[in-house]
């Protein structure tokens, strides 16, 4: 009996903070991170304003709270997508649709992780980005890949390669949210179609 409580109460407190997440996904993609207030974001999510201070310290902490639970849906997402997909150019491209995507899917948290984390000095600089890390990992391992199977140069170094590719799928995804509503997927091909182009190998 007292492990069934101690197990609902936990529950009800995941519930609560999915919903205070959910909320200030919304609320900063639509008042933008400085001019959000943790009294709105309470609202939004049906809690009062103290209980949010339960979970997190600031708004700092809980956007960065929404920038980890969005790359952790990106990752499973993506790793999901490549599960059986072999062939590095194949993983390459449904790499990119996923990331473009899921852009288009999800805009809310598409405004928070293009624009609005960049107005968080706390996020800029001190947040590892430890999740980001682990989905330019799997980006890299993809190059990783390409190179072992003959298709990559191999004088590419894979995490700088992995870097340079998600600035392009950011950009695209930047000029998106700022409302030039262009087809992300046909962008993506073009995405796929130059980077292959500078990394085929030439033997």
């Amino acid at each position: 009996m007292i492990e069934t409580k101690k197990e609902e109460s936990f529950s009800r407190a995941e519930g609560k903070k999915e919903r205070i997440t959910q909320a200030a996904i919304r609320v900063f993609a639509e008042k933008g991170f400085y001019q959000a207030k943790i009294s709105e974001i309470a609202r939004s999510a049906s809690v009062a304003d103290g209980t949010i201070y339960l979970y997190f310290g600031n708004k700092d902490e809980l956007l960065i709270h929404v920038f980890e639970v969005t790359m952790e849906h990106f990752i499973e997402g993506i790793r999901a997508e490549l599960d059986g997909v072999t062939d590095p150019s194949s993983r390459l491209e449904v790499f990119i649709r996923h990331h473009l995507g899921m852009i288009e899917a999800y805009p809310d948290h598409a405004a928070v992780i293009t624009i609005e984390l960049r107005q968080s000095p706390k996020f800029m600089r001190e947040y590892k980005a430890e999740r980001f890390g682990t989905y330019l990992k799997v980006l890299a391992e993809i190059v990783e890949h390409g190179q072992r199977e003959g298709l990559f140069r191999n004088d590419l170094v894979p995490w700088l390669t992995a870097r340079a590719l998600f600035g392009m799928l950011d950009e695209m995804a930047l000029m998106w949210v700022l409302g030039r509503k262009f087809d992300l997927q046909e962008s993506g091909r073009v995405i796929h179609d130059v980077f292959l182009n500078g990394t085929l190998s030439k033997g």
